[in-house]
């Protein structure tokens, strides 16, 4: 810092998150690291679009003043997002006992012998931070209830099949049995008619017996 710097400004850009149709501020600080008291005068090449707060006053010795500057809501956005407008902030240095209501724009002419500090302000637009995206929740779970299989019930063709092959071989086993009981009535008139055949007969009733057994084995099956 200079001898001649009366008040130290914390930054020389004025940045503003534009928007359009919403005022926007940013402000600066003027921090006196000297024992004088320093007027301030904050000017500005577009007074109607932006209002200052405040626009002029008195930084004590050793301490700093906050300055707000509003722009205006704006209803179209700056060609290129640059901006043309610019601020000045002079200070000079008052005596002890003056107040804001004292400060006039004689204050801040440039004289012969009297120094006046000037800091020249730009304006420059930036994009506005945007808020973070919500984490996406975890969908839930969906209890689905448990699927239990039930047995699958035959139809009427399929049940009625085997029921009516099984009563088919009943019919084939009962005419059997009465065919056998057949067959041994006349074996049995064989024997007493002619006892020369007595040989051959327990040979063809061994076989027919085997006949009706392998029969009804394979309708009881």
């Amino acid at each position: 810092m200079s001898t001649e710097e009366l008040l130290t400004i914390t930054h020389f850009e004025l940045k503003f998150p534009f928007e359009l149709r919403k005022p926007i501020s940013c402000s600066f600080e003027l921090l006196n690291r000297t024992d004088n008291h320093a007027a301030f005068k904050v000017k500005t090449t577009n007074p109607r679009k932006y209002t200052v707060r405040p626009n002029y006053g008195i930084v004590l010795p050793r301490s700093r003043c906050n300055v707000t500057v509003t722009m205006q809501a704006q209803s179209e956005a700056p060609l290129d997002m640059q901006s043309k407008d610019k601020f000045l902030v002079q200070c000079v240095i008052t005596h002890p006992g003056a107040a804001p209501k004292d400060i006039c724009q004689e204050m801040f002419n440039k004289e012969v012998g009297k120094y006046v500090q000037e800091c020249k302000l730009k304006v420059v637009y930036v994009t506005p931070q945007r808020p973070p995206s919500p984490v996406p929740e975890e969908p839930e779970e969906v209890n689905s209830p448990p699927i239990t299989s039930k047995p699958e019930k035959m139809t009427h063709n399929e049940y009625s099949a085997p029921r009516v092959q099984i009563l088919k071989l009943v019919e084939e086993r009962d005419t059997i049995i009465q065919k056998n009981g057949k067959l041994r009535r006349e074996l049995e008139s064989l024997k007493r008619r002619d006892p020369q055949k007595r040989a051959t007969v327990p040979i063809l009733y061994a076989f027919l017996v085997g006949l009706i057994g392998i029969l009804m084995g394979c309708c009881s099956s």
